[in-house]
């Protein structure tokens, strides 16, 4: 059984877009993660080491994306997704990366782009 660990909303400031003023000027992104995992380990013995630090996964997947900036959410996502399943006890990860502030000629509320992968490659809803 595959419990889902959320942790929304998480906010970073990172310079990724294909124009030039977007790697200029950065912008900010929030990251949702939804983790599967099996928690009961962790529920019977009340041990952090038994299940995801998700302190320690919020610091590391902030790290990744505010360095090296890429052109694509795409790409930005699978690399929050790889940082995710570092940790083998991850089976499966929802990543959803919000850009709010894409240069778009419209009036919008987000532009969110959301991949599920699996330790072992990509999964199919």
């Amino acid at each position: 059984m595959t419990d889902e660990l959320a942790i929304t909303g998480v906010e970073c400031f990172a310079h990724h877009g294909v124009l030039d003023f977007e790697r200029r000027d950065g912008q900010i992104f929030a990251i949702d993660l939804v983790l599967g995992l099996d928690t009961a380990p962790a529920a019977a013995s009340d041990d952090l080491h038994e299940t995801v630090d998700y302190g320690s996964l919020v610091g590391a997947v902030k790290a990744a994306v505010e360095r090296d900036p890429v052109d694509l959410i795409e790409t930005l996502a699978q690399r929050i997704a790889d940082v995710c399943l570092l940790d083998n006890r991850v089976e499966w990860v929802r990543v959803t990366v919000h850009k709010p502030n894409a240069p778009i000629d419209a009036t919008y509320s987000d532009v969110a782009l959301t991949i599920t992968r699996a330790n072992g490659g990509p999964t199919r809803d």
